[in-house]
């Protein structure tokens, strides 16, 4: 990919080392040079995962406005927010072939937690398959990919 209109690199104080998340975000299939979109960021998010992706990906993760193709979109989605599958679909058309969605859903205890059978449906509508889920502090991580 060309990294058009692509955010200069910012280094982290995380390291693979000390940053707990790390792991985690390599096991939903982030890999060092892929490009990263973020969907659905706001103030209740795991504040550790963009900076682990960071550490994984080795670059910056791009904001919702970015217009290039990308590998990876980090998805936030919260029960209440609109249609699942909708929101898949867009994405979608952003993504290069073989790319994922990481699918990140608030944990247990929280009201806005998104049914399981949810993503299974939207997953459906979309035709993509969910890998088994990672925690990622207070919420769920999964990869979301196309069906071959």
């Amino acid at each position: 990919m060309d990294g058009q209109n692509r955010t200069e690199q910012q280094p982290g104080a995380d390291d693979e080392g000390t940053d707990p998340l790390v792991g985690p975000m390599r096991k939903l299939g982030l890999r060092e040079g892929q490009i990263v979109v973020e969907y659905g960021d706001d103030e209740d998010v795991e504040p550790g995962v963009r900076p682990a992706t960071e550490t994984v990906v080795g670059s910056p993760v791009e904001p919702d406005g970015y217009d290039g193709v990308v590998d990876v979109v980090l998805l936030w989605w919260r029960d209440g927010e609109g249609d699942l599958a909708d929101e898949l679909m867009d994405t979608l058309t952003t993504l290069e072939e073989g790319g994922c969605v990481v699918l990140l859903t608030p944990g247990a205890g929280r009201e806005d937690r998104v049914p399981a059978a949810d993503v299974q449906d939207a997953c459906t509508t979309c035709s993509m398959i969910a890998s088994g889920a990672v925690n990622l502090g207070g919420w769920i991580g999964q990869r979301l990919v196309g069906r071959k």
